[in-house]
């Protein structure tokens, strides 16, 4: 299929872009035909996004993927859905031209395919990470101390300063690559666009953390079933507070062991370990919860070259998290030093693979919501 320009004229359009891909021409097809209808307005924020354009480039559209919360609202709603000529499925094309995106934008460039391959890639990299530390942890103690029952020291089995190097590390190299690959989608989609204010970073902070574009114009999700439900929207919630909360655990954590010299394991009823918990049973809820959802979604609505990648984030998360808890129910019994192992070697592999992943849709995400509330506060309309 031949390149098609849609001439930009709008905001975020400072010049011609070629679709250059399948995935573009006919999103650009889409979007001209629901900018002609605009039925489905109420929905979210893709539609009033759209509205704000009478063309649409590469940006335009690729902006307008990341607003789609593949709630699937707008599929029964759409008068041109199949089996109509017009063949209108916004949620599946806007999920293929997401999952180009994450390849495109990928750094350092050579890894791009790790997104088209990334439930193998995941799966190999958690084994590998997972094998090293327990081969190093066997090798390098004493087996005696290893399954030792008596210690729940667990810088007696790993210096702290080995940790926080190898960690330190494999998380600076993880920052890098994702804010690379976020200044370059930043740049394709709001080359010549609105200001971004505070208050349009605030309003965008607002609907990612209530995911209010994800309740289909109040009636909730409804890609996994013709009736909508709040389902999705609830275990998107638990796995991001999840999220949040253990970050907040490993943070208060640090500030114990610097400030005040306090060696992790810490107490049951500590902060740090309270977060952890609460963190962690959100962290396997919540992306067990979408795996299970994923299950009954409606495939006409998905990209099913992708749904691997949607597994195995969900699946290492649930490892990640799974072996945490173990951790701190077992850490004074002698199976303490390999489920340390075993934990720090998917803690590690989910780091590598973090910015050829599903989390970095997040923040994708997030940057589209800032956009949208820039533009909306200036009130810019096509001419």
């Amino acid at each position: 299929m031949g390149a098609l320009v849609l001439a930009p004229t709008g905001p975020g359009t400072g010049m011609n872009r070629p679709l250059h891909s399948d995935a573009l021409v006919e999103a650009g097809r889409l979007m001209t035909i629901c900018n002609a209808c605009r039925y489905c307005e109420g929905l979210c924020a893709v539609f009033p996004a759209m509205e704000m354009r009478r063309a649409f480039d590469r940006g335009d559209l690729t902006y307008l993927a990341h607003l789609c919360h593949q709630c699937g609202a707008c599929f029964p709603d759409c008068q041109y859905a199949p089996p109509h000529q017009f063949d209108v499925n916004v949620p599946a094309t806007l999920a293929k031209l997401r999952n180009e995106g994450y390849a495109a934008y990928a750094w350092p460039r050579a890894l791009a395919p790790a997104f088209a391959r990334n439930g193998l890639v995941v799966a190999v990299t958690a084994a590998l990470s997972l094998a090293a530390f327990v081969l190093a942890f066997v090798a390098l103690q004493d087996p005696a101390v290893l399954f030792a029952g008596d210690t729940a020291d667990f810088y007696r089995l790993m210096p702290h300063a080995a940790m926080v190097t190898l960690f330190g590390l494999v998380s600076l190299y993880a920052i890098a690559a994702i804010a690379v690959s976020l200044a370059s989608f930043w740049r394709d989609i709001n080359s010549t666009g609105p200001r971004v204010g505070p208050l349009a970073v605030l309003r965008a902070l607002r609907d990612a953390f209530t995911l209010r574009n994800l309740d289909g114009g109040g009636g909730g999700c409804s890609s996994e079933d013709e009736n909508p439900a709040a389902a999705r929207r609830l275990y998107h919630h638990l796995t991001f507070y999840g999220f949040l909360l253990c970050f907040a655990s490993t943070s208060v954590a640090t500030i114990y062991h610097y400030a005040w010299s306090w060696r992790a394991p810490y107490p049951y009823v500590s902060l740090p370990v309270v977060l952890g918990t609460l963190g962690g049973i959100g962290l396997v809820v919540g992306p067990l919860g979408l795996l299970l959802l994923a299950r009954r979604r409606a495939v006409h609505l998905t990209d099913p070259a992708h749904r691997g990648m949607d597994a195995a984030f969900a699946t290492m998360l649930i490892l990640v998290s799974l072996s945490g808890l173990m951790l701190m129910a077992l850490r004074a019994t002698p199976a303490m030093g390999l489920l340390l192992a075993v934990h720090l070697g998917l803690v590690f592999g989910f780091f590598l693979t973090l910015p050829y992943g599903k989390f970095v849709h997040a923040l994708y995400r997030l940057l589209a919501l800032v956009k949208y509330a820039a533009e909306r506060r200036q009130g810019r309309f096509l001419a």
